[in-house]
């Protein structure tokens, strides 16, 4: 299997994502559209992972749309998807529905709700982490996956391959560490979930999420 990742953001990497690749065997190329406008085609890509990113969905930037274009082509071939943070809002928009500010701002640790059963051996409630202030609007064909205390599209599952999680599992303690000492102004501007830096990087990976993110990437790769 050849996996091709998008990463948006040179302090938001692939963590665990690439660790279950590993594990597997699998191929794996990580591409910066970003930085240098290329990206893979979808006749070389059997799993597409988009990551996070400062940037938006909304954004009139030609790689953004790009994107969406290889998506459209994904999408029509059944292929797995998984989008994080700004990439599960690219999956949304690209499907037609709307990118906008969430009613809360999240950035820090919470926990989020299973909705569905449709993958097997998810808990039903998972600390994550948010580094997020928009929300995507719900595809009609999905299912809500995932919620939270503060903003209610949070994850969704779109038939057997296709998923979109608002919030992160893949990072690992120096992802963690990474996104925090680089990016830690984020969370101290109007932070509904009122976590600092420091206290971010403290609290640490629960390890429950790097099996999580396991289990997601088997349903949708099966």
């Amino acid at each position: 299997m050849r996996i091709n990742v998008l990463q948006h953001a040179v302090n938001e990497g692939p963590g665990a994502i690439k660790t279950w690749a590993d594990q597997h065997h699998y191929d794996f190329y990580v591409y910066h559209p970003n930085e240098f406008g290329i990206l893979p085609t979808a006749a070389e890509t059997d799993l597409l992972v988009l990551l996070g990113g400062p940037m938006s969905p909304n954004d009139d930037l030609p790689w953004i749309h790009q994107e969406r274009q290889l998506l459209r082509q994904l999408l029509k071939e059944h292929q797995p998807i998984l989008g994080v943070c700004f990439g599960a809002q690219q999956i949304a928009k690209t499907l037609g529905y709307s990118v906008h500010r969430a009613p809360h701002k999240e950035v820090g640790w919470a926990p989020v709700y299973l909705q569905s059963h449709a993958i097997p051996g998810i808990p039903e409630q998972v600390e994550a982490l948010h580094v997020h202030e928009e929300m995507f609007d719900l595809p009609a064909k999905a299912q809500l996956l995932f919620t939270s205390d503060l903003n209610t599209n949070q994850g969704f599952l779109l038939g057997d391959n296709v998923l979109g999680l608002q919030f992160h599992f893949e990072p690992e303690e120096d992802e963690l560490r990474e996104i925090m000492i680089n990016d830690g102004q984020y969370a101290l501007d109007h932070n509904d979930l009122h976590q600092t830096p420091a206290e971010i990087i403290k609290h640490g990976v629960p390890r429950a999420n790097q099996q999580v993110m396991f289990t997601l990437l088997d349903h949708i790769t099966k």
